[in-house]
This record gives structure tokens, sequence and C-alpha cells, in this order.
């Protein structure tokens, strides 16, 4: 279960979360991805249904309703699944300040549905798509997984992002998740033709050696085309450069899990 999180905007949160999870279900793993982004691009990009009237991510975190009411199978992958997102969720940030325990609301509704699962149907992987912000639809993705996967744009303003963002995870780590850690960084938008996306993917590189990914994924206007045909560029344009570069991604990830599973074994 990961968080794909980074409080800075245009990062390509959105667009690694749901373009690695196509990848994954492509090769035969069940995914459920959660948008927490009230913007609900993830769900436009998996081709799901998200009007208002649309149960939702929302009905979960306010009113306490079963996850299962609300995932979608993906309509392009097999194995995909998705809660959407609805513009209702933009109000959750203050509906939840009222409620009790509101930093664990999510965190419940996943064990729920995960444990409520018949054999042969148990999802693989859960990725959980935030907000560009630390509020707490955030906070509450941070508690419910305890993998941080962080996209990071070879730009330098990207490295002051992460600094703060790792401070954040110490202090949810502390006080609400003490399993929380970041287990995968993803380079995104990496131009090769400029000296400073080099530099900023060789110092990522050797800050977090462990995490990074050795795949980086290029600017590429087929990525951008693919959410306005409401695909992922995995099924929109399964050669390109960008969808070969996320595919790597979704392989590494799964060889750390696999890994990940024989330690633990």
């Amino acid at each position: 279960m990961l968080t794909v999180a980074n409080q800075k905007g245009g990062v390509g949160k959105t667009t690694t979360t749901v373009n690695v999870a196509a990848a994954l279900a492509q090769a035969g793993a069940r995914v459920l991805v959660i948008d927490l982004d009230p913007q609900g691009n993830a769900s436009t990009a998996l081709g799901i249904d998200h009007h208002a009237e649309i149960p939702s991510i929302y009905d979960v975190l306010v009113d306490g309703t079963p996850l299962t009411d609300v995932v979608q199978p993906c309509p392009d992958v097999d194995g995909l699944f998705c809660a959407p997102a609805t513009i209702d969720l933009a109000g959750a940030e203050i509906e939840l300040v009222s409620l009790v325990a509101r930093e664990t609301r999510l965190a419940k509704a996943v064990t729920a549905y995960l444990e409520g699962q018949v054999e042969g149907e148990r999802i693989d992987y859960v990725f959980i798509d935030c907000p560009p912000s630390l509020g707490l639809l955030t906070i509450n993705a941070f508690v419910a997984a305890r993998e941080v996967f962080i996209p990071i744009q070879c730009e330098y303003y990207a490295l002051e992002g992460l600094s703060q963002l790792l401070k954040n995870i110490e202090l949810i780590k502390n006080h609400l998740n003490p399993g929380l850690h970041v287990s995968s960084i993803l380079l995104t938008m990496f131009d090769g033709r400029t000296r400073l996306a080099s530099q900023v993917a060789d110092e990522v590189r050797t800050h977090f050696p462990d995490q990074t990914f050795r795949a980086a994924v290029p600017r590429s206007v087929r990525i951008s085309e693919a959410p306005s045909h409401g695909q992922t560029v995995m099924t929109y344009d399964p050669n390109s450069s960008g969808a070969l570069s996320y595919l790597e991604a979704a392989n590494e990830m799964a060889d750390r899990g696999a890994r990940g599973e024989k330690e633990q074994s």
C-alpha cells in the first residue's frame, strides 16, 4: 500500500499513480487506486465516472460508507479498480475537522475493505493519490499506508520541496504511524538534454540510492494527451517512451515487492 505524495504541484503525482498502477495490472496484478485529490484527475485518467452524484471516497471519509460501495472497475484495464473523487471532497478537509478519529478514517476503511475480500480476488497493490498539500486528506493517506512513493520533477525547486516533504513524513511517523517510510522515488519530466535535469537526478540518487528507481520518465506529449481520452498512456500509446518508462518503473516496484516478501519469509 503506497501513498503517492509531494506537496509541490505539477510533479506528475497523478500521472505516475495511474500509469504505474495500470502497468502492474496489465502484468496480472490486482490494483486499487484511491483518488484522494478533489480535482479527480486520477479518476478521469482511468475512465471512471466521477460527477457529483457518484458514490465516492468523500462518502467513505465523511459518512463512513464502506469502500466496497464506491470502488469501480477501470474499463480499459482488467484487474485495475478505482475509488473515485468528486468535487465534494474539496469540502472534506473542513468537515473532517470535527469528526472523531479524523486522521484514521481512510486507514479503517481500507483495512475493512481488504479484510472483506475473498480468495482469488485479493488486491495486490493499493495506490493513494494525494492532493498537493499537507491537509487532513494527505494525513489520512499517510496514516493508511506504510510506504510513501514520491515522484520528483527534475528541476531545482523539486529538491527544496522534497526536504519539506521528508520533515512532514517524519512528523506523521513520530505521532501517528511509526511504520511510515519512503520506499520509492521516481524521477519525472526528465530531459536528458539539460545539465540541470542530470544534476537533480544525480543528487537524488546520491541521497536516496536504495529508494530511487533506475527508470526515469521523460517529458512526453503522449503522457499529457492520454487523460484527455480518459486513458492512461499504457493503453493510449503503449509503445511510447513514456509508457515504456512507467513499465520499467512498475517492473522495479514488483521486483522490490518480491524481494521484500522473500526476506520476510
